[in-house]
C-alpha cells in the first residue's frame, strides 16, 4: 500500500461485486489502475463482468458466509496478484417485514431475522477475519499500513423504517464493529471504515416503478436523485486512499433522513 494518490498496483477484493455498489466499485478501481478480485454468488453475472475488464479482475464464487468459500477467494487473489491490499464489503441482503403482523396475527420468522444477520454481519466479519491474515503480510509502507477494509453500513442503521428491524440491526451492527475491529487491526497497520450509503442506483430499487423510484429520488434533500454505485466506489477509493480515515462511519447520503 502507498500513501500517494494514485491505485495503480493495487489489489483488491470486492464481495458482492457483480452488480450495484459492488460492481460500481469493482469498475472504478480497474479505470483507476486496480487488479480486482471480484466475489459474488454463483448465480450472479460476476463472469460477464470480470470479462469486460479485460484481465484486470478475476470473478470467484463466494458466499460470504462460507469460511471455505472466503478462503479460497483469498487464495485465488494471493495466486494471481499475489498480495491483498484492499477488502470492499458490499455483499448483504435485505428483507421489509414488520415484527408483528397484527392483521393476520403472525409474527416477523425468526429464520428470516437471523438469515439476514448471517449474510449481512457474519458474512462482513468472515471477509475481515481472513482477509485481515494476507494483509497482514504484506511489507508496510512509511506510514506502517498494510492494507485497508471498507464495509457497508446503511442510513438504515441510524434511521430505520418500519419493517426494517432485521435490515437495520444488520446495518447497524456493522456500524457499530467498526472501531472494535479498527483498533483490533491497528497493530498491524490495517485500517478499517465503514461507508453508510443512503437511496442508490442498485438493481433492488431497479425493479421498482418508475413513479416509485421518482418519488424516492424526490425525498434526497440535494442532488434530488439517487446515487450512483460509481459514487459509492468514489468515496471507497478515497477511504483507501487517505491514511488517517480509520474507525469512522461515513454517511452518503444527500442529506437525507428515513422518516417512519
Amino acid at each position: 500500500m502507498s500513501s500517494i494518490a494514485t491505485f495503480k498496483g493495487l489489489v483488491a477484493l470486492v464481495t458482492g461485486g457483480a452488480s450495484g455498489l459492488g460492481r460500481g466499485t469493482v469498475e472504478r478501481f480497474v479505470r483507476e489502475g486496480a487488479k480486482v478480485v471480484i466475489c459474488d454468488l454463483p448465480k450472479s453475472p460476476g463472469e460477464e463482468v470480470a470479462a469486460s475488464l479485460k484481465g484486470d479482475a478475476i470473478f470467484v464464487p463466494t458466499d460470504v458466509t462460507s469460511e471455505s468459500d472466503v478462503g479460497n477467494a483469498l487464495e485465488v487473489c494471493k495466486k494471481n496478484f499475489g498480495k491483498l491490499d484492499a477488502v470492499v464489503n458490499c455483499a448483504g441482503i435485505g428483507i421489509a417485514v414488520s415484527t408483528y403482523n397484527f392483521k393476520n396475527n403472525k409474527a416477523h420468522s425468526q429464520e428470516d431475522f437471523l438469515k439476514v444477520l448471517n449474510v449481512n454481519v457474519g458474512g462482513t466479519f468472515n471477509v475481515i477475519r481472513q482477509a485481515a491474515g494476507l494483509m497482514g503480510a504484506n511489507e508496510p509502507n512509511v506510514d506502517g499500513q498494510r492494507g485497508c477494509i471498507v464495509n457497508t453500513a446503511s442510513v438504515a442503521a441510524f434511521d430505520g423504517q418500519r419493517g426494517q428491524a432485521a435490515y437495520s440491526a444488520s446495518k447497524g451492527a456493522i456500524y457499530g464493529m467498526t472501531l472494535p475491529i479498527a483498533r483490533d487491526l491497528a497493530i498491524q497497520g490495517i485500517r478499517v471504515n465503514t461507508i453508510a450509503p443512503g437511496l442508490f442506483d442498485t438493481p433492488l430499487l431497479a425493479g421498482l416503478p418508475e413513479k416509485v423510484r421518482s418519488y424516492l429520488a424526490k425525498s434526497v434533500p440535494f442532488p434530488q436523485r439517487l446515487g450512483y454505485p460509481d459514487e459509492y466506489g468514489h468515496l471507497a477509493q478515497f477511504i483507501i486512499q487517505s491514511p488517517m480515515m480509520n474507525g469512522e462511519t461515513v454517511r452518503l447520503d444527500g442529506a437525507i433522513r428515513m422518516q417512519p
